[in-house]
């Protein structure tokens, strides 16, 4: 089928070739006259298809780095609304990992590619697609399956066009992580300038974005980490970004915890990605009426909450999934503050721990994604 495309293209060129030309012009002439024609027709044939991708792909459900191999995809046929874009980076996340494991509530099916956000290059457009030409950076908003390949084919909707002054690993990660942070400072709670909220997992890139974002705001900020190898760096660090205080779990293990915050006013809004224990300490510190907002659960620990802090304290607990939030009419508003958030990043306003790991290292930087190697940086592929 191939090959008959081609030689329709080549009969359909040398037609044009010869249109409209004298049968006695020689043709040394005619070839210089539509040369041009030639290659936008040779061009166009070729636009119509992608490179081949190298990726990494996995066939069934399991530990990634037993089940995912990397592969060459063959080319994909560009249709007249899609978009092949050429991927620049894209992060390892939590999330990826739980997709190949299986364990995630939504799965692609299977053979699948990893990854899920990431920035990339347009390499080549449909006839149909306005507003992006090649050369523009895109992300997939929202994102999308498949970005751990060195080419994607995807219909134009599902791209996002970005400043291409932004930091490329920044632009490769604003959407899972800093997108949530912004997200849950906005949707439960109507914080004002002098509120306190108070998160567990506070080195996570959820926890540092929402740092640096409440610190804009003016609202305090109580953070817990876990007691391990590094700990003192760790809350320099984040105090560092913003940080008005940093406690390891073993700092908690008070009566009162309430008595250290001194003149900080009590949190009104707590966000935990841990459970268990530190779900816990996240529950004795909120005031009077105040929310905790699940949006992890890393320690696969459940939270387990006494019967007088929901009678007498009146909390609320709930949770937030940025995908389901992502899913809704909000596309208007997810640009906006896309654009927000990378506007920050550019200004430096806004910044978080990374690794940028060339994509030939990619089963080293899974390793360390899966905390083979000790504690890590965020793994960003660059292709």
């Amino acid at each position: 089928m191939e090959g008959t495309v081609m030689a329709t293209a080549r009969i359909v060129s040398l037609k044009t070739l010869v249109q409209g030309v004298s049968p006695w012009t020689p043709l040394s002439r005619v070839l210089r006259l539509r040369s041009r024609t030639l290659y936008s027709a040779v061009r166009d044939f070729s636009a119509a298809i992608s490179p081949p991708s190298k990726a990494v792909v996995y066939d069934q459900h399991g530990s990634p780095d037993v089940v995912t191999r990397v592969t060459e995809l063959p080319p994909v046929e560009i249709n007249d609304n899609d978009v092949c874009v050429r991927m620049l980076a894209a992060p390892i996340n939590p999330s990826d990992i739980n997709r190949i494991e299986g364990v995630y509530p939504v799965r692609p099916p299977m053979p699948a590619v990893g990854g899920y956000e990431g920035v990339g290059e347009v390499h080549a457009i449909g006839s149909a697609v306005k507003g992006l030409s090649p050369g523009d950076w895109v992300i997939p908003s929202p994102p999308s399956s498949g970005t751990w390949q060195t080419y994607v084919v995807k219909e134009q909707s599902v791209w996002q066009k970005v400043d291409k002054s932004t930091p490329m690993e920044y632009a490769a990660t604003v959407i899972v992580n800093p997108l949530t942070a912004l997200r849950m400072l906005e949707d439960f709670i109507a914080l004002k300038s002098g509120d306190t909220i108070v998160q567990n997992g506070a080195t996570s890139i959820v926890g540092q974005c929402v740092i640096q974002l409440a610190r804009l705001r003016g609202i305090h900020s109580i953070n817990i980490i876990r007691d391990r190898a590094g700990s003192d760096e760790a809350k320099a660090h984040l105090k560092q970004l913003g940080a008005d205080e940093v406690y390891t779990e073993s700092q908690l293990e008070v009566k009162n915890v309430r008595g250290l915050l001194g003149n900080t006013p009590e949190p009104i809004l707590g966000f935990n990605c841990v459970g268990g224990n530190a779900a816990s300490l996240i529950l004795k510190f909120l005031k009077q009426g105040g929310t905790m907002v699940t949006y992890g659960g890393m320690s696969k620990k459940p939270i387990t909450v006494s019967t007088s802090a929901f009678i007498f304290k009146e909390l609320t607990l709930t949770g937030f999934w940025l995908q389901r939030w992502m899913s809704s009419d909000k596309a208007e508003e997810r640009q906006s503050m896309i654009d927000y958030l990378l506007g920050l990043c550019r200004d430096g306003k806004l910044k978080y721990e990374l690794e940028v790991a060339p994509f030939d290292d990619f089963d080293t930087a899974l390793e360390k994604a899966m905390g083979k190697r000790g504690r890590q940086p965020k793994q960003v592929l660059k292709f």
